[in-house]
Order: structure tokens, then C-alpha cells, then sequence
């Protein structure tokens, strides 16, 4: 495998934090003790954690400078106008309004917008963005093409929205009852895998043409435009800044968790251009979050903020970002792991149902997989299958499971070396060539919502 060669990163490190080797009957008597569930596991026994690439960068010098200028007033902090320009020049809509991460800006949004028995629907919509939704006993509708479910398809935008089922949903629905589009970009459940711009143009067509507003999830916004500048020939001269700014310009708003694409540890918003949309969303967001001007937010995190917006646009950044991910899905797939193909920008997602042949969906390969990695080699991942997005539709009826069985290794964004990512991808061949020994789980316990969360298991 000498042959797939490593990024070099486009930083120096000049701060270090410990890593701190457990044994593996120390991570047995934790699983145990966590109902087999790694969301328990406490971070400091991880040796590698590739649980989410939410809130886990490293931030920069500057972000950091930042944070001494915080102004800390309740309302109108000066950071709060760093933020508002930094948002408005990269996504264009008049209003900003922050919260304190992105579940927090789907539900003010929602909760704005949703009534009980609508229907929101997505490519695929992530877990929180769902439970959002659910929670006000509407329905998110995944309207994903046929290809994202394809983890062999090599195509370059396997996260587009599938058009003829859209206008046919919202036909059969009547627009009156879909409030809202929402489109993910990068798609996050569908293997982290980009959306076009022309999908973005023309999904926006559709919903103007039915009168519906549409609304970008923008998470890993600057990754997606990133994929756009490499795999559409007509951007291959654009900026990164400027391709973000047409995505943007066929949107009527978007959410944004900050933990992603802003590269911080915590904060989000909701943006947009409707006045009397934002003035509901500014007073269901008084309620729980704080004042429009912080959003449950210090001042200084807001100045974090702004500076990582600007950051994360720098292309030798996004360069070595995705090529940190390719190499080491590259490693695993040249020996014979099954993975999701092409790579994304923030993860490598493993076919958990064909890592694990022998193992039912019914008893979660997924999530029998997560607990594998973490007892054998310290590496903590998150399964996005079974468990995640498995629904019960009735009493004594059989559990209906998503088309794709997946486990997520999300890179943090500047925190992990081409040295870690290889010993994650060793640790993933050997238990590979083990895989027979790992076993399935069933649930003892689960919340209703976002159950992957707190749910307890037991092996089977």
C-alpha cells in the first residue's frame, strides 16, 4: 500500500494534547458499563475519536486571537457584527441570527414554520434535522436520486435531490402542506457525497414554481463547493467563494452548524432574507436560546466564528481537507474493505452489512461494528444505520431499517496527522480479517427520539 501516498498538511502544529492508550480489558469493563454504547465511552479512553467531525477541529492562531476580543454585553456585541458581515458575504441573506449549534437553528427554524401532519422533505435528512421535524409530528420525506443508495456508483454527485420524485411528492402532498425544502450539502446520511450546482439551480426552480421556500443545510457548505470547483467543468475557474455565493443565490435561507464548516467547538445560525420568518424565528429563539445578537453564545464564540467562515474558503485547506479523507478510504479499499464510494469530504463510510455478512440487520452490523473498533484498537466511530434510523411502525411488527448500513469515520477537521489516519486504517484491515469473531446486539432500552443517543444494547 506504499503506493497511496499521504497529504502533507498546510499547517505547522504548535500545541499538543496527550493521547492516552487504554488497555483492551479497560475498554471492555467501559463498554459494558456504557450498555455497549461508544456515545457513553468518556473521551479521554479514546485513543482515536472518529465519532463526528461536529465541534472537533482545532482551531487556528487567529481564531483563537479572537477569542481575547470577545465582547461580552448582552445585546449588539461587536462580535455579533463580525459575524452578521462574515455571513452575509459568503451566503447573502439580510438576517443572521445565531444559536448555539445546528440542531438548536433547525428547531428555532422549524418550529417557525412546521405544523403537525406537514411534510419537509430532503435528499436525506441527518438525525437532529429529522427528530426536529418529527418532534412537531410532521414527516421528513427523503427524496434522495437512486444513485445515493448506490455505495458502488462512482458518480460525482450522488447527494442531488431526486426531481421527478420531488414534484411528485409535493403534488400528491399539495404544497400547502410542505412548508419548506431542505437540501444537505455535503449529504451527510448518503455518504457525505456533494450536491451539484445545477441540482441546487434546479431544485430551487421547483420549489419557486410551487411557491415553497427552499433552504440549504449548509454544514459542510465550503467542502460541497469545494466538489462543485473539482467535478463540474463549468466551475473549474471559480473560487471556492464564489461558487458558494451562487449556491446561496438560488436559496431562500439556511441553517448552519457551526461545528463543521466554521471550524469551532461550538455555534450556529439560522440566515435568511423573509422579514416576518425571521421575526418568528427571533421569538421562539428568545425563549430557549438568548438574545438574536448572541444566540446562546459568548461573545467570543461568536468572533470564532466569523474568522472560521473565512478560514475554511482557503483552498490549500480544502484540498488537503478531502485528500486526508481519500487517503485513508484509499488504504482500506485497496485491501478489501467494502466502503462507500466515491469519498466525501469529511468521512470515510464503511458498508457495515457487507463488513459483517454474518450478522442480521435485525441485530445491527452498524452499531456491532462501532463497538469492535472501540474494544480492539480505542477508535470511536458512529453507526448510521439500523439503530440511527431504524423505525418501529407498530406493536409486534417488524423493525423497517434504512437502505444503507453504514459506520462513519468523520475526520476532525486540522486535529489528526496522516500517521493517526494509517493506524486507523491498519486497525480497520485487521479487524477485517476478523470480522468473524464480532457480534451482534440487540436493544434493551431506547428514548423515542434520537435513540442512537442513549440507547443500551447487550450482545447477542
Amino acid at each position: 500500500m506504499t503506493d497511496i501516498k499521504p497529504p502533507m498538511e498546510p499547517f505547522r502544529i504548535k500545541m499538543v494534547e496527550p493521547l492516552h492508550a487504554t488497555s483492551r480489558r479497560e475498554r471492555e469493563t467501559l463498554l459494558k458499563q456504557s450498555g455497549f454504547n461508544v456515545f457513553g465511552i468518556p473521551a479521554e479512553k479514546v485513543t482515536i475519536d472518529l465519532l463526528t467531525d461536529s465541534g472537533t477541529s482545532a482551531m487556528s492562531d487567529d481564531q483563537w486571537a479572537g477569542l481575547m476580543t470577545g465582547d461580552e454585553s448582552y445585546a449588539g456585541a461587536r462580535n455579533f457584527f463580525h459575524l452578521e458581515e462574515a455571513v452575509r458575504s459568503i451566503f447573502g441573506f439580510s438576517h443572521v441570527i445565531p444559536t448555539h449549534q445546528g440542531r438548536a437553528a433547525e428547531r428555532v427554524l422549524f418550529g417557525s414554520i412546521v405544523k403537525k401532519g406537514d411534510s419537509v422533505p430532503s435528499n436525506i435528512h441527518f438525525d437532529t434535522t429529522r427528530a426536529n421535524i418529527e418532534v412537531l409530528e410532521a414527516r421528513a420525506e427523503d427524496l434522495a436520486a437512486a444513485a445515493a443508495y448506490d455505495p458502488d456508483a462512482e458518480l460525482p454527485f450522488k447527494g442531488d435531490m431526486d426531481l421527478a420524485k420531488l414534484k411528485k411528492f409535493i403534488d400528491r402532498k399539495g404544497a400547502g402542506k410542505v412548508p419548506l425544502v431542505m437540501l444537505t450539502v455535503t449529504n451527510n446520511s448518503g455518504g457525505g457525497q456533494p450536491v451539484s450546482l445545477k441540482n441546487i439551480k434546479e431544485t430551487s426552480e421547483v420549489c419557486a414554481h410551487y411557491g415553497i421556500p427552499f433552504f440549504l443545510d449548509a454544514c459542510r457548505f465550503a467542502e460541497n463547493a469545494w466538489f462543485i470547483k473539482k467535478r463540474e467543468k463549468a466551475y473549474a475557474k471559480k473560487s471556492v467563494l464564489e461558487i458558494a455565493q451562487e449556491m446561496f443565490s438560488y436559496a431562500d435561507g439556511a441553517t448552519m452548524s457551526g461545528k463543521k464548516d466554521a471550524l469551532v467547538n461550538i455555534g450556529g445560525f439560522v440566515t435568511l432574507d423573509d422579514d416576518a420568518l425571521a421575526e418568528r424565528i427571533k421569538n421562539n429563539l428568545i425563549i430557549s436560546e438568548g438574545f438574536p445578537t448572541y444566540g446562546g453564545l459568548a461573545g467570543r464564540d461568536l468572533e470564532a466564528m466569523a474568522r472560521g467562515l473565512k478560514e475554511v474558503l482557503d483552498e490549500d485547506y480544502l484540498e488537503h481537507r478531502t485528500a486526508q479523507v481519500a487517503y485513508l478510504g484509499g488504504l482500506v479499499a485497496k485491501a478489501g474493505v467494502p466502503v462507500f464510494k466515491p469519498f466525501g469530504g469529511h468521512a470515510v463510510y464503511l458498508l457495515a452489512d457487507r463488513f459483517l455478512p454474518h450478522i442480521r440487520r435485525a441485530q445491527y452490523p452498524g452499531w456491532a461494528l462501532t463497538v469492535a473498533l472501540y474494544r480492539e484498537y480505542g477508535i470511536r466511530a458512529v453507526e448510521i444505520g439500523g439503530v440511527m434510523f431504524g423505525q418501529k411502525t407498530g406493536k409486534g411488527k417488524a423493525e423497517v431499517f434504512p437502505e444503507l448500513e453504514l459506520v462513519r469515520l468523520a475526520i476532525p477537521r486540522r486535529v489528526y496527522t496522516a500517521s493517526h489516519l494509517r493506524y486507523v486504517a491498519d486497525a480497520i484491515i485487521d479487524l477485517h480479517m476478523n470480522r468473524d469473531k464480532v457480534r451482534g446486539l440487540r436493544i434493551v432500552r431506547e428514548s423515542p427520539f434520537l435513540r442512537h443517543f442513549t440507547a443500551r444494547l447487550e450482545e447477542l
